[in-house]
């Protein structure tokens, strides 16, 4: 067996094996699924350029096929990495998922339409078609594959790069190797054979970083973060360059001294240092360290704080994150800092810190902190950040506090930040965790810290304001509609006390017990009703359509109680408004009421119902009572919780059905003169009225 087929179907069983691992973890998303048929169709690609590096007996279209269809699920898998973002920004043009995607199954489909027709097109128009151009549709695959890649790390949320960096640093290599194999072919014209065999065993190396990756990422959506200084990378990119050359000229003495597999082993050691190089240039402690060494010695002061104060803003402002504002302060106050992970405490009308957040790895499991703890009164009465490995080494500045004991459980606790709104006035604590790199703690991290942490504070505040205000809206809600269910259960009840007053002089009347029983049935209905409403506050607001007609009947006959009956003069078939029933027939009913308690029992109570010509219908109330004064209309009719009957009435149900009317875009008019009487007109919006308005009935109660 040759050393490039071992060299592939090492790499067929490390993809197997690979295979077998994500299948056993059932993924359920797309993602998950395109990263086993990537895997799978890997280690076919290893197969069969493992028989053919043994055998030599294969087709050359079928070699070239297995390598685009390999580049195609690569890049497609990386498409759908990118696709909760891109979806979720909607950008046109080049950064459009659509066209990127279009794009890729283009030139893949070119590429293999290509190779198809390659040997008969070289050999009838050799001076057009040349056997290099293959080599750049592969290449041009590599770099796209790269670019790919580079975006995808590069705009991920800071927080969440360990989930992703060796996804990255696979699929990188992995192009990139493709890219130099391809870019090496189309120089000298032909495909050195070392590197094409050392291929599967440097695609064996990548199986475990891909596993990592798979592990550390059951969904495959990450958010999208802000991108490093333009020194950080310049430094970042010459200590790469200056590694590079060392390891080339290692790989140099190795390739002349290694013999028979010198080659190869040249080429498995570069891409291993490769790698190597990709882990320290993207794990954040070495970036924390390179950020804290460049700030100590080239520049004048620790933190750009243009960039520091637009970054803290940026995260506490960001409403489309999907971080809650408590962890978005905790990472905003964590990254000047450095440090990775940490856990929110706000004070509660009780004095006591309740836990609201963790963010990172905490493992912190503290739910409350004592508002009478010493070290939180001595960070309210300062404004201190304590720092809790200099309370131990420099107790004298600390006027003698010792480490909290409820931080025993949480052995790389760092600091304890004071969040304050005002002098005096300790709204919130956070506590960080140990930095990724050690950070010469001097009054400039201080006061950056405690800066920030104002403002943090202010923008927790602001939200909690908000919430509470929310929720006085909608305890304000539930209390007018409790007032509203109070008014109609008095009146149930004053109907409910006649029927029992008559019971004893009149309950062997036939008459007067179907009556008694049909009111009886009517307050059961309407207190059920009642309690519904109380009890789905949210659905009390529903609409429905309603045929006004029978509604009005109902509410007369439920009215013939109390004397004097309202008489149905009129009503126009067929009027549909759209309203909830029991809130608008409450809202005419108590209109209906105090009609009759304004005519007297001697008195005269008249209903009509009509379709005006503006698409409103009208429920007209008319009686014959006392009337109103102007001034009383204006003044006083429709104020809640007013009212003229003493101790029997509570002043809102001419308001309450004013109110109602309002919110269904109609109106409630009142036309009045003292001593001959009132008509309330109820103008609600029609949704329906029928072309027969012919229909006139009159009934007497």
């Amino acid at each position: 067996m040759t050393i490039g087929a071992i060299s592939y179907f090492s790499g067929f069983a490390a993809y197997l094996v690979l295979t077998v691992l994500l299948f056993a973890s059932r993924p359920e998303n797309v993602r998950g699924r395109w990263l086993i048929f990537a895997s799978v169709v890997t280690m076919l690609w290893c197969v069969l350029l493992g028989l053919q590096e043994n055998y030599r007996g294969l087709p050359a279209g079928l070699t070239w096929t297995a390598e685009v269809a390999r580049f195609y699920v690569w890049l497609a898998f990386l498409l759908k990495l990118l696709e909760p973002r891109q979806n979720g920004a909607r950008r046109a043009g080049f950064g459009n998922p659509a066209f990127i995607s279009r794009g890729l199954h283009g030139v893949i489909g070119i590429q293999l339409l290509y190779l198809a027709g390659a040997p008969s097109l070289e050999t009838r128009y050799p001076e057009i078609f040349r056997p290099t151009y293959p080599l750049l549709g592969f290449i041009g695959l590599a770099l796209s594959g790269l670019m790919l890649v580079e975006q995808y790390f590069r705009n991920a949320r800071t927080d969440l790069r360990w989930r992703i960096k060796f996804l990255c640093f696979a699929l990188g290599a992995m192009f990139a190797y493709d890219f130099y194999l391809y870019s090496d072919a189309l120089l000298l014209r032909r495909i050195d054979h070392n590197l094409w065999a050392a291929r599967g065993a440097v695609s064996a190396l990548l199986v475990p970083l891909l596993a990592v990756s798979a592990a550390r990422n059951p969904d495959w959506t990450l958010d999208i973060f802000v991108s490093r200084h333009v020194v950080f990378h310049s430094v970042s990119l010459f200590g790469a360059a200056v590694y590079l050359l060392l390891m080339a000229t290692a790989g140099y003495y190795i390739r002349i001294y290694g013999g028979e597999w010198g080659v190869v082993a040249q080429t498995v050691f570069l891409m291993g240092a490769f790698l190597l190089l990709a882990l320290l240039l993207f794990s954040g402690q070495m970036q924390a360290r390179m950020r804290v060494f460049l700030s100590k010695n080239f520049f004048n002061y620790a933190y750009d704080y243009r960039r520091e104060w637009l970054r803290i803003i940026n995260t506490l402002s960001d409403t489309g994150s999907e971080l809650p504002l408590e962890q978005r302060i905790i990472m905003a106050l964590g990254q000047a800092v450095e440090s990775p992970s940490g856990m929110l405490w706000v004070r509660e009308a009780n004095g006591r810190f309740i836990g609201r957040a963790k963010f990172g790895d905490c493992n912190t499991a503290i739910p409350y902190l004592d508002g009478n703890d010493q070290v939180i009164r001595y960070m309210e009465a300062r404004e201190w950040v304590v720092n809790l490995q200099e309370m131990v080494t420099m107790p004298e500045a600390y006027a003698g506090l010792v480490r909290p004991t409820w931080l025993d459980a949480c052995a790389n606790a760092w600091l304890l930040v004071p969040l304050s709104r005002e002098e005096q006035k300790l709204y919130g604590v956070v506590l960080l965790t140990q930095p990724r790199t050690s950070i010469h703690w001097n009054w400039e991290v201080i006061d950056l810290i405690k800066t920030s942490s104002r403002l943090a504070a202010s923008y927790l505040a602001l939200e909690d304001a908000g919430r509470a205000l929310a929720e006085a809206r909608q305890f304000e809600g539930f209390n007018r509609l409790s007032a509203f269910v109070i008014h109609d259960l008095k009146n149930l009840i004053a109907q409910l006390s006649l029927v029992v007053r008559n019971a004893e002089r009149h309950k062997h009347n036939p008459e007067f017990m179907s009556d008694a029983i049909r009111t009886v049935d009517h307050a059961v209905g309407k207190m059920s009703r009642l309690m519904s409403q109380l009890k789905n506050f949210d659905s009390a607001e529903s609409t429905v359509e309603i045929e006004l007609g029978p509604l009005l009947r109902e509410i007369v006959a439920a009215r013939t109680s109390q004397a004097p009956p309202p008489h149905l003069e009129r009503v126009d078939s067929k009027i549909l408004v759209r309203a909830n029933q029991d809130r608008l027939a409450s809202s005419i009913e108590h209109i209906i009421q105090n009609a009759q308690d304004a005519a007297g029992k001697h008195g005269r109570v008249n209903v009509r119902l009509w379709a005006a010509n503006d698409g409103h219908a009208v429920i007209d109330v008319e009686d014959n009572g006392h009337g109103m004064e102007d001034e009383f209309i204006r003044a006083r009719l429709f104020k809640p919780f007013e009212t003229t009957k003493g101790l029997t009435g509570m002043g809102i149900g001419a308001y309450e059905s004013r109110e109602y009317i309002r919110s269904l875009g109609g109106e409630l008019l009142v036309k009045s003169q003292p001593g001959r009487g009132t008509l309330f007109s109820f103008l609600i919006p029609a949704v329906t009225v029928s072309a027969e308005l012919s229909e006139h009935e009159v009934e007497s109660a």
